[in-house]
């Protein structure tokens, strides 16, 4: 009877381990990276709205980029139409990413973009700071270079 209870011990530690495994905030990761999959799938098909479905529509959110600083989704919007609808669009890619999960509800993104438009290629690097909120996570700051 008492190997019994220490089988059943340990199961219900190995379950709990697990449990609480699954639950860490680096599993978040995969569902990051995917994020920025979508972008870039978006981006690339020419859906400029589809690009900014993640990010935090709100008047809150911020964009910093050179010299200036854009807040609210819809004014990011309405920069990204100015600079980059229709052909001027390009192929977008990311490459050197990193995400470095700050908390269960939070993460921190660094990589480099770069956008091949007409032959020319424009590149830099960037920092993303995303939230996890009830319909996924969504940048709610982008500093961009």
């Amino acid at each position: 009877m008492k190997k019994l209870y220490s089988v059943l011990l340990a199961l219900l530690a190995l379950a709990f381990f697990s449990f609480a495994l699954a639950g860490m905030p680096g599993d978040s990761t995969g569902e990051i990276l995917k994020v920025l999959e979508r972008q870039k799938e978006a981006w690339n098909r020419g859906d400029l709205e589809g690009y900014m479905a993640y990010y935090w529509k709100s008047d809150e959110l911020t964009f910093q980029s050179g010299a200036s600083r854009v807040r609210g989704w819809q004014n990011l919007l309405e920069r990204y139409r100015k600079s980059y609808s229709g052909d001027r669009m390009g192929q977008l890619d990311f490459s050197d990413l990193e995400v470095k999960i700050l908390g269960s509800d939070y993460a921190l993104v660094l990589g480099r973009w770069n956008v091949a438009v007409r032959g020319e290629k424009k590149g830099g690097v960037f920092t993303l700071i995303i939230k996890k909120f009830p319909e996924g996570w969504r940048i709610i700051h982008d500093h961009t270079s």
